[in-house]
């Protein structure tokens, strides 16, 4: 930032003071000298102490907290807005609302209510209202815009206040004396320079002086925040080759086997087996004898004859639930095949036979067999 010469301040008028009956002795240390009952400010201090607050203001910036500026006055307040929208902070131009900073839980609320009407208007709730009622709303909307519009994006409170004329923003003084809040103003001669944490001596009346100081803060304050997305952007571009590298390390020590990743067991000694020989002859006989004991004595079925239960046998019928399942007639051509001798046969109650066989119901069967004459029903 190039630094403000004497001259420009000179020709701004910086130098101008009030009128020697309306002075502050506090501002002594200033005040260069007087002419036609005039004080003019020393503009050599003046350059010193602003170099020194724009120093201060810079850090604030580039901590990432707020400065609010503050001007009410009529010849101030356009000037500052301008400047202080410019650096994107924020300021008050209209009345100081009581309370700002003290009370500043209550006016987050009424910023937050501005909020809210803006939100039913774009969610048409807006409209369901009474003429009477959105007119109310929309002067009430309007009020909140003038006084805390610029105040809307200072969620907390501001990191320093930055005043134009601290004898005419003397509550917002209090206020931020109270709260330890640090102070950077322009004083004229007639106010007192020992409320102030960085005073600027400097003519608070003239428009000129005004723009030319405000023009050498808030290009302090631009600094101060090109600084912080500076650091932001190398912090960031920090992390990112941090991240990579890590990415990188972590990919690599994936690939490569290390001994906690390879099984460097050994492998199991296995027994020797010993020689198994199978006696085939044998397992052939177990297995006859398995199925033998599986098959059942079809000849109990009245009618069946050796014969028969062995054409039944060979042809898969072997047990008494199987030929139970078994219709007649499938069981007649069985017979038949087998042995024209045994086409005479009359299978029809056999499968009635081996259910009850099948369930174990020899009692029944017996009285059944008894009933009939060679198995067959009359």
């Amino acid at each position: 930032m190039a630094k403000v010469e004497v001259k420009q301040l000179l020709e701004a008028g910086v130098h101008f003071g009030h009128l020697t009956r309306k002075w502050n002795p506090n501002m002594a240390p200033y005040i260069y000298m007087e002419r036609n009952g005039i004080h003019v400010i020393n503009l050599y201090k003046t350059v010193a102490k602003l170099d020194e607050a724009n120093e201060a203001l810079a850090k604030i910036a580039a901590s990432g907290r707020k400065i609010l500026f503050v001007a009410t006055k009529k010849q101030a307040k356009d000037i500052v807005a301008e400047k202080a929208s410019n650096v994107n902070m924020p300021y008050i131009t209209e009345r100081w609302p009581g309370g700002m900073l003290t009370n500043f839980v209550t006016i987050r609320k009424a910023v937050k209510k501005m909020a809210s009407i803006d939100r039913m208007k774009k969610d048409g709730t807006f409209n369901t209202l009474s003429k009477k009622e959105r007119l109310q709303v929309d002067r009430l909307r309007a009020k909140l815009e003038k006084n805390l519009g610029s105040i809307s994006e200072m969620t907390r409170l501001p990191g320093a206040l930055f005043i134009v004329d601290t004898m005419r923003e003397h509550i917002a003084v209090k206020e931020a004396q109270k709260l330890n809040i640090p102070i950077f103003a322009m004083v004229d001669t007639n106010s007192d320079p020992r409320d102030v944490d960085f005073v600027i001596p400097s003519n608070d009346d003239a428009s000129k002086s005004i723009e030319i100081i405000m023009s050498q803060v808030t290009e302090a304050v631009a600094e101060g925040l090109a600084e912080r997305k500076s650091e932001k952007s190398e912090g960031s571009e920090e992390k990112k080759e941090k991240s990579s590298k890590k990415k990188e390390k972590e990919s690599k020590e994936d690939l490569e086997p290390t001994p906690a990743k390879v099984d460097t067991k050994p492998t199991p000694v296995v027994d020797k087996v010993p020689n198994v020989t199978v006696d085939v002859e044998a397992t052939k006989e177990a297995v006859k004898k398995d199925n033998d004991a599986e098959a059942d004595d079809l000849t109990k079925i009245e009618g069946v004859g050796p014969k028969a239960a062995e054409a039944l046998a060979n042809a898969g019928l072997d047990t008494f639930a199987k030929v139970a399942s078994v219709d007649s007639d499938e069981m007649k051509e069985i017979l038949t095949e087998a042995s024209s001798r045994m086409a005479h046969l009359d299978p029809t109650s056999w499968p009635k036979q081996a259910q009850m066989a099948a369930d174990g119901k020899w009692d029944e069967l017996k009285e059944w067999q008894d009933s009939v004459k060679g198995g067959v029903e009359e």
